[in-house]
């Protein structure tokens, strides 16, 4: 029996699964928790790493590895591979004054989504660039080499050799690798950071990109949206929605996207295609924040959000509590409309927060502008009875939702049997059966929605 482990190195943990090659049968697994914050050495991911690798039962017997990791993250290192800061995730909006003066430098939003594919926002690794050389000029002085959270992770587990990898899905999240090109635009790496340190060599979906030493060959990796599409089995005509700690909604398409607007990021994804995507900031910690507030487990804050009424008669959460990237308002706050005595009660502000984070995500839907085959509703926060059954109401269609999983690190592990495979396509594992939820749609949630967000 050939193993194959894949690595989910998100923003709040590490997990690790170890799999069949052949079938995708779950053999072990492991996890560890990263810390909090928006700004992690990267040292802190390492930790993790090794201890969810310890707690999957090690890599001795296991033949390839893929690590699939957060987009975006700024990994900046010096001449010696040293990590000269601490990494800025990309949830961290320091850089939002550093996007729109980048944006307006090269001439507009037109000019960016035509040289790759996106606009940037704060989430962007060219835009923390330029905070970086703006506010930390011998830091910026010092960066040789400039890399993503997987890209590094991976060069760990090779020995660190000279050169660094990294795959095209996540090269496509960093605003300077055109994914219609397939090239890096190093003008817009020096108009961030005044310089042009050496970037990862990008490499194909199932290309090896070296090996542990001693062990399990090394794949290429991805982001971790792209593992999540790749990991969910998504094909052509797929939309997937993923509720964790940002929200996305994302789909695989055979041609580049180009959105002027910024609405729609024009991602490559992890198997030679594209992944159109649209990001919030805020979704799963949204239900999570709520749940704290009304003193509530997980279980009962679902019950509470069921028992309340479509349209929570008329109470709107606007869910922006870590500022927004879609639409991009970072400094913006979450706020609560229409409170009235007769809806001033725990159930009508869980049923609000969980209305107001679908609402969100509807609109990412829309700026997709896609008819979508299906909808696969995944994540963490899809767990939430409260979220699949309220989802069909606010999105206005049928949702099916996968049994649940670590879909990133299950995507990784594909990426990994990938390349003991050899073959032009993944390998097909079995895939689960979805469940399927209906739902009218709720009179005037969205417009209600939409007059409270401006």
């Amino acid at each position: 029996m050939t193993l194959v482990a894949g690595v989910d190195s998100s923003t709040q943990s590490c997990k690790v699964v170890i799999r069949e090659a052949a079938t995708g049968a779950l053999v072990r697994e492991g996890r560890a928790s990263h810390p909090d914050g928006t700004e992690v050495h990267p040292d802190h991911w390492w930790q993790a790493l090794q201890q969810a690798i310890d707690q999957a039962g090690g890599l001795g017997d296991v033949a390839a590895v893929s690590v699939a990791g957060q987009q975006h993250g700024m990994v900046v290192l010096d001449s010696g591979g040293e990590v000269v800061r601490p990494a800025l995730l990309w949830n961290d909006t320091r850089s939002a004054r550093a996007a729109q003066d980048l944006v307006d430098e090269l001439g507009g939003p037109e000019k960016w989504s035509e040289a790759v594919g996106s606009v940037p926002v704060a989430s962007f690794t060219v835009t923390k660039l330029r905070w970086l050389a703006e506010h930390e000029p011998e830091n910026a002085k010092r960066v040789a080499r400039v890399c993503l959270p997987h890209d590094w992770l991976t060069w760990k587990l090779a020995g660190s050799p000279e050169t660094i990898t990294t795959d095209r899905g996540d090269a496509s999240g960093t605003g300077y690798w055109s994914p219609a090109t397939g090239t890096y635009r190093t003008d817009l790496l020096a108009l961030a950071l005044g310089s042009n340190p050496a970037l990862p060599r990008v490499l194909g979906p199932a290309e090896q990109a070296g090996q542990i030493p001693g062990g399990a060959l090394l794949a290429p990796g991805t982001g971790d949206n792209m593992a999540a599409a790749l990991g969910v089995g998504a094909r052509p005509g797929d939309v997937v929605v993923s509720i964790g700690t940002s929200g996305t909604a994302f789909a695989v398409a055979d041609r580049p996207a180009n959105d002027p607007s910024g609405a729609v990021a024009g991602f490559a994804d992890a198997t030679g295609r594209y992944l159109p995507l649209v990001c919030t900031l805020n979704a799963a910690r949204v239900l999570d924040a709520t749940a704290r507030i009304l003193g509530v487990g997980t279980d009962e804050f679902s019950e509470l959000a069921l028992s309340a009424p479509a349209g929570a008669d008329g109470l709107v959460l606007v869910p922006y509590l870590e500022g927004e990237r879609t639409p991009n308002r970072p400094d913006a706050t979450g706020s609560v409309h229409g409170l009235r005595l007769a809806n001033a009660t725990p159930a009508h502000l869980a049923r609000a927060a969980v209305e107001g984070m679908l609402c969100g995500l509807g609109d990412a839907l829309d700026a997709l502008g896609i008819t979508p085959n299906r909808i696969l509703l995944i994540g963490g926060g899809a767990r939430s009875a409260a979220v699949r059954q309220i989802a069909p109401s606010v999105f206005g269609c049928s949702v099916r939702v996968p049994p649940p999983g670590e879909y990133v690190a299950d995507g990784a592990a594909r990426q990994a049997a990938w390349l003991l495979a050899g073959t032009p396509e993944p390998p097909e594992w079995a895939a689960g059966e979805t469940v399927g939820y209906e739902g009218e749609p709720t009179p005037g949630l969205r417009d209600r929605y939409h007059a409270a967000t401006g």
